[in-house]
């Protein structure tokens, strides 16, 4: 299943363009606390698609220009968060790795995540490492596939928040996408 700029834009806007990890008002503060960059540079966008290739299911193609579609359209005080905590992530592997996230093959990249603890920790916006980059990088990127209207197909849901799918979608079964009558 290919991702397209209009799953992208659909899923950035289908909370009215504010994603479920905002952290309700608080966002510009902790930015302004830590004297974080807001802008996303061209090595922070490669690594996050280097980590959406990870953690998206390998069905998905077209993930680099769904990601940067996505992440551009987050307001600006999310993508500073995202920006910094990204640069983190970077600094992170260069120090354990020797070389930056992107540029390491998948496998080597799963295990950055995994040695991390990313998979087993909670997201906590203001806690360790680990916990900001499920919270900031790993959950904003998989919010934004699974609100997508592609994405979505992939776990079965077939009306994704801002994406209408009309009275027979109601009347069925997930399992029986058609009705009986035709």
């Amino acid at each position: 299943m290919e991702l397209t700029r209009r799953d992208a834009i659909i899923a950035a806007f289908a909370g009215g363009g504010v994603t479920a990890f905002a952290t309700f008002g608080q966002t510009e503060g902790l930015l302004q606390s830590r004297n974080e960059t807001t802008e996303l540079g061209d090595a922070e966008m490669r690594t996050l698609v280097a980590t959406a290739e990870v953690i998206y299911p390998s069905a998905i193609s077209g993930i680099e220009t769904f990601v940067e579609n996505y992440i551009s359209a987050l307001p600006p005080s999310q993508q500073g968060l995202v920006a910094s905590v990204t640069d983190e992530l970077r600094s992170h592997t260069r120090n354990v790795r020797g070389r930056d996230f992107p540029n390491l093959s998948i496998g080597e990249r799963n295990s950055v995540l995994r040695t991390m603890g990313v998979d087993r920790v909670g997201s906590d916006a203001y806690g360790t490492l680990p916990e900001r980059v499920r919270y900031y990088v790993v959950n904003q990127l998989l919010y934004g596939v699974y609100t997508s209207p592609t994405g979505s197909r992939l776990v079965g849901i077939q009306n994704p928040v801002g994406h209408p799918g009309g009275y027979e979608s109601y009347q069925n079964h997930p399992e029986n996408p058609q009705s009986d009558a035709d």
